[in-house]
């Protein structure tokens, strides 16, 4: 099969990925919505603001009254009462009059301006107003920032805080989500012990199991570890048949490549998978197996990621071809890609020039970027924490000098 490129590869992802509509939204408390994807559109039955109120400390009144106040020939007006943020305003300002008012209190009737107090010169009860305000200054309008009944919050936006305020300003107790996409993980490979096992020679701690635990978590879904796998087709089968089962999505590393022991593209053509990709021009994590599970009666088709078992090539793997999958099938409405942006390599770059090459390290002041420290081997997990950015050097490009423009993709942040 070819080798895809790596945008050629999540375009093609992308469009095998099912949308999240085909799954039942899910009613949840507000206080339980956080991080949650909006299945339906809001409404609410209350304009934003509530009622006109002030934008400042200040004196409400009729701006007719103050047209041609100056600093030289300032308007003296009565102060007939005082309101806070609170209590509705009670009586109508008349002409020559103005109400002590602070941030937020209800604009009595009659008045259609604030003046802010550092323009005026209070003395007992009376008032001097030293600027001639526009009509409507530091007045916050019913319903100008939202009409009672219209959409809200549009569905396939991740609720984060400022959401979570605004529903709550509008008095929505409770919202419509998507249920979360359960992901299975499963490692392959007979080296892998759990973290609490005793290393004996050969042996190797299964960390993506945890990493990608993590990582499936973060972009927002439930993940499912599966544990370890031998290398034996048959259970292999077993394995994936009962992740499927359990999931809306299969993630496995290991087993990819194209040694006596890797025996998971040929497991899913017997499991009746169709294979989309097998191979990207990427590196770590050239090996990649992306494929569609059949349906069953109780189970529609399910994508399958097959990642490198080398840790580090699954994590960039996830990165950069899982992530935006699980983007997409949770229920997002757009934004699935990674977040690309413009730095400047604070030390020269290399690669082999034969693949697009993802060298790890950190992304800081905005735009510099500060490669990892140490060996970039697929196998180093140590240089790799504290990653926050993967600086891309194209195909075909050998060196960036330092100082170079380069592309950096956000890794964690999203």
């Amino acid at each position: 099969m070819t080798r895809l490129e790596a945008a050629a590869a999540e375009a093609k992802i992308l469009a095998l990925t099912p949308s999240a509509q085909g799954r039942c939204p899910e009613p949840v408390p507000l206080t339980q919505a956080s991080g949650r994807i909006l299945a339906e559109a809001v409404t609410s039955n209350l304009d934003i603001p509530h009622w006109d109120n002030s934008a400042m400390d200040g004196y409400a009144l009729r701006s007719e009254d103050v047209s041609r106040a100056s600093p030289e020939s300032p308007v003296s007006l009565t102060v007939t009462q005082s309101i806070a943020a609170g209590p509705a305003a009670v009586a109508a300002i008349a002409p020559g009059q103005a109400a002590r008012l602070f941030t937020g209190a209800m604009l009595p009737p009659g008045a259609d301006t604030v003046v802010m107090q550092e323009v005026t010169h209070r003395q007992g009860d009376r008032v001097e107003i030293q600027v001639a305000p526009r009509p409507g200054e530091f007045v916050r309008q019913r319903g100008s920032f939202y009409q009672a009944g219209t959409p809200l919050i549009t569905p396939g936006i991740r609720l984060g805080g400022p959401e979570i305020a605004l529903l709550a300003a509008a008095q929505c107790s409770q919202v419509q989500v998507f249920p979360y996409l359960r992901v299975a993980i499963l490692s392959t490979g007979a080296e892998l012990v759990a973290i609490d096992t005793p290393l004996q020679p050969g042996q190797i701690v299964d960390s993506n199991q945890y990493a990608l635990a993590v990582l499936v978590q973060q972009a927002g879904a439930m993940p499912l570890p599966m544990g370890t796998v031998a290398d034996h087709p048959e259970a292999l089968a077993r394995a994936i048949t009962t992740a499927r089962l359990k999931a809306d999505m299969v993630i496995s590393s290991g087993g990819v490549s194209v040694g006596d022991f890797d025996y998971v593209d040929s497991t899913l053509k017997d499991l009746g998978a169709t294979l989309h990709i097998q191979s990207v021009a990427v590196k770590p994590g050239k090996p990649l197996t992306v494929a569609t599970l059949p349906p069953s009666p109780d189970k529609p088709a399910m994508l399958y990621f097959g990642l490198p078992g080398n840790p580090v090539s699954a994590l960039v793997s996830f990165w950069r071809f899982v992530e935006p999958a699980l983007r997409k099938q949770s229920g997002l409405r757009d934004h699935w890609s990674p977040c690309f942006i413009q730095a400047h390599t604070t030390q020269a770059l290399q690669s082999e020039g034969n693949r697009e090459t993802y060298l790890w390290g950190r992304l800081e002041a905005g735009c510099q970027f500060y490669p990892a420290t140490g060996s970039y081997s697929s196998g180093n997990l140590v240089n790799l924490a504290g990653t926050n950015a993967l600086a891309v050097v194209p195909l075909g490009t050998k060196v960036l000098a330092a100082g170079d423009p380069v592309t950096v993709m956000l890794v964690g942040q999203r």
